[in-house]
């Protein structure tokens, strides 16, 4: 094997992407440092909740959607129509083919219409899932990259605060456990640590309270990271104390 500092393969160990020579010598080395020991299982405990990220919940508002729809969707067969005239001349044979023609043309549009609405929604379920897949794959790169390098704290109320970044990708990926949720309204945002000056690096869900998140942008050559409460939508700049600060590894 060629010579590999072992310190950075915690992540690759998390990912099963070590040789069997590669992770026999990282778990030798691992029984004898307690800091690669707890980055290992604390990046594999994430990698196993990252498989959860792909799958896609269906809208609250569908069921109910899907309800109203189906009372404009025709159950039964039609009555058929006889088609031979009646006594009383052709008028009423006319009304009565004019009325099976609409009721025809309306049964196709109402039928076409929800077609379209299934349609769409199914795309929509595909593209989130695509999205899913990709923010996936982005962040598994950085945790499994050679040169990847991790951070802990222990964040308010017992939350636990860990961030990993490549040089060579030039990202970073910071992942939280038990997480307290924000505020009705607010959301947790991110943000590079220029020397001082904050830079937005993208939104937290609001709905976690464990997750792995790919920071928006490049490190560039940040310092750290920042953690603020703001309005659901995120801000421009900061609006709030920090609810967490972290320093990223040398």
């Amino acid at each position: 094997m060629s010579t590999v500092d072992l310190h950075t393969l915690t992540g690759a160990y998390a990912l099963h992407a070590l040789s069997d020579e590669e992770r026999g010598a990282f778990e030798r080395h691992a029984a004898d440092c307690e800091a690669c020991a707890r980055e290992a299982l604390e990046l594999s405990e994430t990698a196993a909740r990252l498989g959860l990220a792909v799958s896609v919940s269906s809208p609250s508002a569908l069921k109910s959607r899907v309800m109203r729809r189906i009372t404009t969707v025709r159950q039964d067969s039609p009555r058929v129509v006889p088609l031979t005239r009646p006594p009383g001349g052709g008028i009423r044979a006319r009304r009565l083919s004019r009325w099976a023609l609409a009721a025809c043309v309306a049964g196709v549009a109402a039928f076409g219409g929800t077609t379209v609405w299934q349609y769409e929604r199914a795309q929509d379920a595909s593209e989130q899932a695509r999205q899913s897949e990709r923010r996936t794959d982005a962040i598994a790169a950085v945790l499994g990259a050679s040169d990847a390098r991790t951070a802990g704290a222990e964040l308010a109320g017992g939350a636990r605060g860990t961030v990993v970044v490549s040089k060579s990708r030039d990202e970073a990926v910071f992942i939280a456990s038990g997480m307290a949720a924000p505020p009705s309204g607010k959301v947790y945002q991110l943000w590079f640590d220029d020397g001082g000056t904050m830079r937005s690096a993208g939104l937290m869900d609001s709905h976690r309270t464990a997750e792995a998140v790919l920071l928006e942008g490049a490190v560039d050559g940040a310092s750290g990271m920042g953690i603020t409460v703001e309005p659901a939508g995120g801000s421009a700049e900061p609006t709030s104390d920090p609810v967490a600060l972290m320093t990223f590894p040398a």
